[in-house]
């Protein structure tokens, strides 16, 4: 698809960025010209949306999202908003625009569905003030590569370029800061193409704060990083419980059963009822897992089928207009 045919949506869903909202507003617009940069407004106080709506471009489209919350907010952008390329970036300044061009290209050229601004591996462990921001960007960089076989350097980035495959293929069930990482593991569960793109990263400018809530926001994220392990490979999670208890079990079961062979009794009969419900456990958990592995499997070929049928029908619409 040519670049400056294509139809680009920049989004930025802004809570309280008052003091850098029409900056960056402006600088997106200058890099790309034929972009229709959407804000987002999420209950702002200080008056984000009407600074947006003052810039009197008819690229500048500003909607309000009542329900608290990114992930509300980007569930509502994708939901509402049809292009051919979206480019999602934070209102807050720390991003480079310059750095847009390349990331939509990536989508609109080279077909990744998936485009990620890969802030650590430039400037951010230099930049961002707050050392806690960086450890929880290792842990769950290690968590969520570990666990879903990905070789993502940055999981946490808010910048980042998607095709329309990926938009409207993809659901969005969180509502906080933990959505970039949703939006990670389903790219990765469903093997869309991802490529990531060293970004320079710049720390908020003065007067501008930060709305992410270190151990608040870093629980939830976990927290969503543990569910959808469970959701996406039941198999290997309630195996790891299947394994604990058998071992917890044939722990307790060892020396009863050399008792038995010395004496010929069953001296611990309460530890030998304990061994045999740890290792009924473990099979109950391997069995559940498996079940839902099946079920899981059934999903993502459904799944599949319908990301087709939606690449089906933007093509088609696309082939329909010119």
């Amino acid at each position: 698809m040519e670049f400056s045919q294509a139809k680009i949506a920049v989004l930025l869903p802004c809570y309280n960025e008052a003091a850098t909202i029409e900056k960056v507003v402006r600088e997106f617009l200058d890099v790309l010209p034929t972009a229709t940069v959407y804000v987002y407004d999420n209950n702002s106080t200080d008056g984000t949306g009407d600074i947006a709506a003052a810039i009197g471009d008819s690229r500048v489209v500003v909607r309000r999202e009542t329900r608290q919350g990114k992930g509300s907010v980007i569930r509502s952008m994708f939901r509402q908003i049809d292009a051919d390329c979206y480019l999602m970036a934070d209102g807050d300044d720390t991003y480079p625009v310059d750095a847009a061009p390349e990331l939509c290209r990536a989508v609109l050229k080279e077909g990744y569905d998936m485009v990620i601004g890969d802030r650590l591996s430039s400037t951010y462990f230099t930049e961002n003030k707050r050392p806690f921001h960086g450890i929880g960007n290792r842990l769950v960089r290690r968590m969520v590569n570990g666990i879903f076989h990905g070789k993502i350097r940055d999981i946490m980035t808010g910048y980042r370029a998607f095709s329309y495959t990926f938009v409207k293929g993809t659901p969005i069930l969180s509502d906080g800061f933990e959505v970039e990482t949703e939006m990670t593991i389903h790219a990765l569960d469903r093997r869309f193409r991802i490529c990531e793109i060293p970004v320079q990263y710049r720390d908020r400018p003065e007067g501008s704060v930060s709305k992410l809530h270190t151990v608040r926001d870093g629980i939830r994220v976990l927290r969503t990083i543990l569910h959808m392990f469970r959701d996406f490979k039941p198999l290997a999670f309630y195996g790891i419980f299947a394994f604990l208890l058998a071992a917890l079990g044939i722990g307790f079961f060892l020396p009863v059963f050399a008792d038995y062979l010395h004496t010929g009794l069953v001296d611990r009969l309460p530890t030998l009822l304990v061994c045999c419900f740890l290792c009924l456990s473990a099979i109950l958990s391997f069995v559940t897992g498996s079940i839902l592995e099946v079920i899981i499997q059934k999903n993502r070929q459904s799944a599949q089928t319908e990301l087709n049928e939606i690449a089906a029908m933007y093509r088609l619409t696309k082939d329909h207009k010119q």
